[in-house]
């Protein structure tokens, strides 16, 4: 996930928009076969999305969402792509049980298609119903393939039976709670947190500031429905000079002084955590 800022969900049954997508500048493309794809769409959705994953080009990373595993369809999705893929993104994610069984998925999908065994990572969505939040701490160490936590509102809204997500102050407290909590358990996991899709498409000022929000707290990246979200998003994620520059500055300090605990720069007091993040900003940078 080093390097992510940006993910552009694909539909899985449209190789014109996975075009258009190739060029967006999305740092990684989300092939998706659940939600944006009709149920008896779905057969020749896995035909199209193996095409699209041998047509991926340089530098941008392919995942595949599949079909959450009530449907019955998931073995089909990853018999469709496991071993083109770089990751899968499991939607409805209960917990780490469900991590864990994807895993056992991937390793025998892995073995039947030739590929290197662990090399599929797993990006889960791990707030889309009620349950699934009392699961948010259970991910520390679940399973080695665990990229990123993810979350979503929109299914979590049908699941709760919430009429109204947000307004224009942001979201409203059920889903800030399963968006912090999400960020917490990535933390605590030590994962990448990825943010949810902002679905007013024409409103980039409120995009901008949600991203700008959600790097802000510490999320990773965020996820996106429309190419012309991406370059705000690459934006919002990256690394400004002038964090770098203080990255560096912090690293040099106490490269210089190894056995200091805290120092003083530029007439504040600098500690172990502030070297820690200077370190995630240069990892990102």
């Amino acid at each position: 996930m080093r390097g992510i800022r940006s993910l552009l969900f694909v539909p899985g049954d449209s190789a014109r928009k996975f075009e258009r997508a190739r060029l967006s500048g999305s740092d990684a493309l989300i092939l998706d076969l659940e939600d944006s794809v009709a149920d008896e769409a779905k057969p020749q959705a896995r035909l199209e999305v193996a095409k699209m994953l041998e047509r991926r080009g340089e530098g941008q990373a392919m995942f595949v969402r599949v079909n959450a595993f009530d449907t019955g369809m998931t073995l089909l999705d990853l018999h469709a792509v496991v071993g083109k893929a770089d990751g899968i993104m499991l939607p409805k994610c209960g917990g780490a049980d469900d991590v864990l069984k994807l895993s056992h998925y991937l390793d025998a999908f892995e073995v039947a298609a030739g590929a290197a065994g662990g090399r599929t990572t797993i990006l889960a969505i791990v707030t889309e119903n009620g349950k699934s939040l009392f699961a948010l701490g259970d991910y520390r160490g679940c399973n080695d393939r665990l990229a990123a936590l993810i979350w979503g509102a929109e299914d979590l809204a049908a699941d709760v039976g919430a009429f109204e997500k947000r307004d224009a102050g942001g979201y409203h407290g059920p889903f800030r709670l399963a968006r912090d909590l999400c960020l917490l358990a990535a933390a605590a996991a030590g994962v990448h947190a990825i943010d949810t899709v902002y679905t007013d498409i024409p409103d980039l000022e409120g995009l901008a500031a949600e991203a700008g929000a959600a790097r802000r707290d510490g999320f990773r990246a965020k996820l996106s429905i429309h190419p012309s979200h991406i370059a705000l998003i690459n934006a919002a994620f990256g690394a400004s000079e002038r964090e770098i520059a203080w990255a560096h500055q912090i690293v040099d300090a106490f490269d210089t002084n190894p056995h200091a605990g805290a120092l003083k720069i530029g007439g504040r007091m600098i500690d172990r955590p502030h070297l820690a993040l200077a370190r995630k900003l240069l990892q990102r940078a």
